[in-house]
């Protein structure tokens, strides 16, 4: 005798070598002895043989459509070997009885295993359901199919346009398309990225890192709402000082100017205006919102998201030629350039004249200081304020600016929208010019003489704090090492920065006796430093990714095949005249600061991606001859 037995979810036969009453010994065809329970025997037989059963009835299967037997059956549980007899008209071989059983196990839509053996016949309704199911994944093959070969012959199936933003930036594996992406990717060796790029999805690779940026941070767009223009405080005392600003050729929100004044027998009275956005904007307000949801300007190449809306930019900014509210910082300095005295105010400031770097440097730099400065506007408070910047530096111990490092500014020709038509300029300037030290040290003047203010008198602020080598925020008025300040608070940029904001709230309830509107450990004052601390890192990674783009765009469009540059740690090398480091796997092992030519192998903007090869290591008689090798055929 012969049993058909169910073993591991498979069915198998086998010849019986002992029959007890609880479990069987048997023999498979391949010879391997087993002990099998009772339970587990779902057909008794004497022919065909093991080896033959299962292949008889796999013969048989394809016969036995699932819908005609699912007619012939009967409501109810059944055991497969009674139905075998009443489908087949007689009294079922072996062989028929196991294939039933398998076209049964085969159908768990038309039949639910109700035990060993036993089904019972889903009911209509449930049928019909997974029937429709059936067909829609079978619909969904055949689509995914269709979309599998038009990307893959890089068409953009129609289905595709309303989803690309999820495509490219968080991808559902769940949906067709996803689906039929992943399988042309694996097709064609290609990323989604730069698969829906060549399938023309992707309008530039400026635009995609762009995109993928406002879908993370600004996901409801980046319009401002309609808001009503706070009005400017009344009252308020007029400064009898003109002011001036010192900033770059873009910037508008201009935070900070300055003053100078002559005192007989005393020295000077230097003022540092900051612009008051916090008398008019409410903490809670409308305004407020909006500043507490973006937290800062975010800035890149050619363009940038203000902070605040453009009207409520201008109704604050230092613009020459009005007069503005201010926070004035007045120092009392003497002829030796020593602090004596320091007095903070609210009053109105005039505005004379806004100083942009570009018309400026040329005019008040080392050598022209060195020289004898010629006459031009306000050549002597800026003097006074260079001779001040480097009296401070000096009491602090510290540089405002590490000499070797260059700030690099982008101008970008052409409209954005069109960034593949667009043109880059790069230009460096070495940071800690006067121009910049002269800013620098005032603003670490106020941030950290404001900060000993509200730590003084007990009023919470936010804090950048610096100890063993990191930057962070902090509640708490510590030390910022790098500086050699101890405490430093962010007040110089609030029409840029939330926390500069929030921080002016405090200093201003601080100096008109009011009640702060954040007390020392409330929830909205550690909940502002925390997502601020986010975001300015998220902003400062976009920009830091977008000048990388802007870098390699300017590579092919000068045409720059080879480079020259200066290595760092674990073979990173910084770029001669760009803010651009990339690894260079094949340069050997350098001693940071060496100098080594680079030849430009491949650059991929949608990745930002760039591939150097070492060339050389260039010695200090070539380093000045070898900078950057431009192909022929370029002019």
């Amino acid at each position: 005798m012969h049993v058909l037995f169910e073993e591991e979810g498979a069915f198998r036969a086998a010849t019986i070598l002992t029959d007890n009453d609880s479990s069987l010994q048997v023999e498979t065809a391949s010879g391997k002895r087993s002990k099998i329970k009772a339970a587990s025997v779902l057909l008794r037989y004497g022919d065909p043989a093991p080896a033959v059963l299962l292949e008889q009835a796999e013969s048989l299967l394809p016969g036995i459509e699932a819908d005609f037997l699912w007619e012939c059956v009967a409501d109810g549980e059944f055991h497969f070997a009674d139905v075998a007899n009443e489908y087949f008209g007689h009294a079922a071989t072996a062989a028929e009885a196991a294939a039933l059983l398998l076209a049964l196990h085969a159908a768990p839509i038309y039949f639910h295993r109700k035990g060993r053996g036993r089904f019972r016949k889903a009911p209509p309704e449930i049928l019909q359901a997974a029937l429709a199911g059936l067909e829609r994944k079978r619909q969904q093959a055949l689509t995914i199919e269709r979309m599998v070969a038009q990307l893959t012959s890089f068409t953009l199936p129609a289905e595709f346009p309303p989803l690309l933003a999820q495509l490219l930036y968080k991808p559902d594996r769940s949906r067709a398309e996803s689906k039929a992406l992943e399988a042309a990717c694996s097709e064609t060796g290609l990323s989604a990225t730069h698969l829906l790029y060549r399938c023309g999805a992707i309008r530039s690779p400026y635009d995609y890192h762009l995109q993928r940026f406002l879908l993370e941070q600004f996901p409801r767009g980046t319009a401002f709402p309609a808001v009503e223009l706070p009005s400017l405080p009344a009252g308020l005392p007029h400064a009898g000082v003109p002011a001036f600003s010192i900033d770059d050729a873009t910037t508008t929100e201009i935070d900070d100017a300055f003053s100078v004044q002559s005192l007989p027998g005393v020295g000077w009275r230097v003022g540092i205006h900051i612009a008051a956005p916090g008398l008019g904007i409410a903490p809670g307000s409308a305004l407020d919102g909006i500043a507490r949801a973006r937290l800062s300007t975010v800035y890149m190449p050619g363009s940038k998201l203000t902070m605040l809306p453009d009207a409520v930019v201008e109704h604050y900014t230092l613009a020459s030629g009005r007069a503005i509210p201010a926070v004035s910082l007045y120092l009392t300095v003497t002829p030796e350039m020593e602090i004596i005295g320091d007095e903070s105010r609210l009053e109105i400031v005039p505005v004379v004249a806004n100083l942009r770097h570009h018309d400026i440097e040329p005019l008040f730099n080392e050598r022209t200081l060195a020289a004898g400065l010629a006459d031009f506007p306000f050549r002597d408070e800026l003097l006074t304020l260079w001779q001040l910047a480097n009296a401070c530096e000096g009491r602090r111990g510290k540089p405002s600016a590490t000499p070797d490092n260059k700030d690099f500014n982008f101008r970008i020709e052409g409209d954005l929208a069109d960034a593949e038509g667009c043109r880059v300029e790069i230009s460096a300037r070495r940071r800690g010019s006067p121009l910049d030290k002269l800013v620098a040290e005032l603003m670490i003047v106020a941030n950290s003489t404001w900060g000993a203010l509200l730590a003084s008198r007990g009023v919470a602020a936010i804090y950048r704090v610096q100890g063993g080598g990191k930057v962070r925020m902090s509640t708490a008025p510590q030390a910022h090492e790098g500086l050699g300040v101890k405490q430093y608070a962010w007040l110089s940029s609030p029409l840029r920065r939330y926390v500069d904001l929030l921080n002016q709230w405090q200093l201003l309830a601080c100096l008109q006796s009011a009640t702060p509107p954040f007390a020392a450990r409330s929830d909205a004052l550690f909940a502002a430093l925390r997502d601020f601390e986010l975001t300015y890192a998220a902003y400062a990674e976009f920009q830091r990714g977008m000048e990388r783009y802007w870098c390699l765009r300017w590579l092919r469009q000068q045409g720059i095949e080879r480079i020259a540059a200066t290595i760092g740690r674990e073979n990173l090398a910084r770029l001669d005249d760009l803010p651009l480091v990339q690894r260079v796997p094949s340069a050997p092992e350098l001693k940071p600061g060496q100098r080594i030519l680079l030849q430009v192998e491949s650059v991929d903007y949608l990745t930002l991606g760039l591939v150097c090869r070492y060339v050389e290591t260039l010695s200090s008689s070539t380093e000045d001859e070898v900078v950057v090798t431009l192909p022929e055929a370029v002019d």
